[in-house]
């Protein structure tokens, strides 16, 4: 390949750094100052799902919850327009049948309770803790994984990425208070997945690089190697989002932060796959050394015998 084909990727390499830093910043600053919206399944609290015979007036439903005591209550439809699922936080298991009873009570529309349950403080903690342990457990795991594929170096550069895109994931849902439950969480895992593959992709096409072109610039052969993957990013990453824009208009309200969530984790994990685990491998200086076969001592004079 001519060098004039070859996008040069690493030579804004510093001002993604830059970019990538201060989205880490902005996340963590966020975080810690002003935590996640945790939804029910975390901080525990009351589900009523209500299925009317015609459309259901959300606006009425919300301005009973408000008259009664829960102004923060999530009203949404799930299924279809007479299906309703009301979520609001309290320490009472018996609050939801009187939530239930207040709605039926108030509604000029027939309607029947589908379900009513409780979710206890000590159980959304421990899901809290599961969650955190998981999102961590993932990480080790694909560290263990890109190490023993490839080398260290590399396994360093797709832990840096996922750590990047999980917080900045995170961090947008904290920073403009968006219910964090747990189909959230479980975006957040996809995320993970789904950068790792795209990591993988052009981890391994470095590699061949490394090994086929007989050239001693790091820079050069990374950025033949992100020449030759971005194709095949870019087609991914688009049919992916098609999917999850569906999803997040017209997939109902009940997704719609999972769909939000995978649609930011796909943008930033495409962005990091190419400026945060290859600027991460330059940073460590990898070189075609470091992926040559280990000779094991006394090869040479085996081989003589």
């Amino acid at each position: 390949m001519s060098d004039t084909k070859i996008i040069r990727f690493m030579k804004q390499r510093y001002i993604a750094a830059v970019f990538s830093i201060a989205l880490l910043l902005a996340s963590v600053f966020s975080l810690v100052t002003g935590g996640l919206n945790l939804g029910l399944d975390f901080t525990g609290g009351a589900l009523v799902e209500l299925k009317y015979e015609q459309t259901a007036e959300l606006d009425d439903i919300r301005e009973t919850m408000t008259e009664i005591g829960y102004p923060g209550a999530s009203v949404i439809y799930f299924g279809s327009d007479r299906d309703v699922q009301i979520r609001f936080q309290t320490d009472d298991p018996k609050v939801g049948d009187q939530v239930a009873q207040s709605i039926l009570s108030t509604s000029d529309v027939n309607m029947e309770v589908q379900r009513i349950s409780y979710v206890g403080s000590q159980i959304g903690d421990e899901l809290a803790n599961d969650g955190g342990l998981g999102l961590l457990f993932a990480l080790a795991v694909v560290m263990a994984y890109v190490a023993l594929r490839f080398q260290v170096k590399f396994s360093v550069g797709a832990v840096a990425a996922l750590i990047h895109d999980v917080v900045i994931v995170i961090g947008i849902f904290s920073l403009f208070k968006l219910d964090f439950d747990l189909t959230v969480l479980a975006a957040v895992l996809a995320v993970i997945g789904y950068s790792l593959n795209d990591t993988i992709v052009v981890a391994d096409r470095i590699r061949e690089n490394f090994r086929i072109v007989r050239k001693d610039d790091s820079q050069e052969i990374i950025d033949l190697s992100l020449t030759q993957t971005l194709e095949r990013t870019l087609i991914t990453s688009f049919t992916t989002l098609l999917v999850l824009f569906a999803l997040f208009f017209i997939g109902g309200e009940m997704i719609h932060n999972f769909a939000l969530a995978l649609i930011i984790g796909v943008v930033v994990g495409t962005y990091s796959s190419i400026y945060v685990a290859a600027n991460v491998l330059l940073g460590l200086k990898i070189s075609r050394e470091d992926l040559l076969p280990v000779e094991k001592e006394g090869a040479e004079l085996d081989e003589a015998l």
